[in-house]
């Protein structure tokens, strides 16, 4: 088990301080917008809570889509779902047997990495495509480095990761794990 909550607070930190202006703005995902980012994170929070409680149906069946469409409440909303998420895998549950979400079954393990991954990779990008500053602890981001190096090595993922982008050795950890999901470290709008 690893505990998501730091991660899920500090990303759920930057949704509070994004303005309308900040909406239609660049992040370093390609061809998504920081409206359609945020859209995105609101929803694998919640599809990732039910992929924790094995509560298998639309949230957890539904592929990803790339959409700008907030709900009317989405500031006070989306953090809670991160939380709801945090909570959710904290439960040892949630770390065993079978899980789903967009549509594809994976060992329930593999799926809290993933949220995890989405959680501090998406608030990163969003911290830079908004000029916030963004830390996690060390132990979130060592948990999240086998995953994306994984995931590197297996080469770019469509609409995931792009190739690497290479980094020196003793480059700091948030660097090295955001450069193995295709993102330059040095990103800016």
């Amino acid at each position: 088990m690893i505990d998501m909550t730091s991660a899920c607070a500090r990303t759920a930190d930057l949704l509070h301080n994004i303005g309308d202006e900040h909406l239609a703005g660049p992040t370093p995902c390609a061809d998504m917008t920081v409206a359609a980012l945020v859209s995105h994170l609101g929803g694998l929070a919640a599809a990732f809570t039910a992929a924790a409680a094995k509560q298998f149906g639309e949230l957890t069946d539904t592929p990803p889509e790339v959409s700008e469409e907030l709900d009317d409440d989405w500031h006070a909303a989306y953090p809670k779902r991160l939380a709801e998420l945090a909570a959710a895998w904290r439960e040892p549950s949630a770390w065993q047997g079978m899980s789903r979400a967009g549509g594809v079954d994976f060992p329930a393990d593999v799926g809290g990495l993933i949220a995890l991954t989405e959680v501090v990779v998406h608030g990163w990008d969003l911290a830079r495509a908004t000029g916030q500053p963004y830390a996690v602890e060390d132990a979130v981001l060592e948990a999240v480095l086998p995953h994306v190096t994984e995931i590197a090595e297996q080469g770019p993922v469509e609409g995931l990761f792009a190739a690497p982008v290479p980094v020196g050795e003793n480059a700091p950890l948030p660097d090295r794990v955001i450069a193995l999901t295709g993102r330059d470290p040095g990103w800016t709008p």
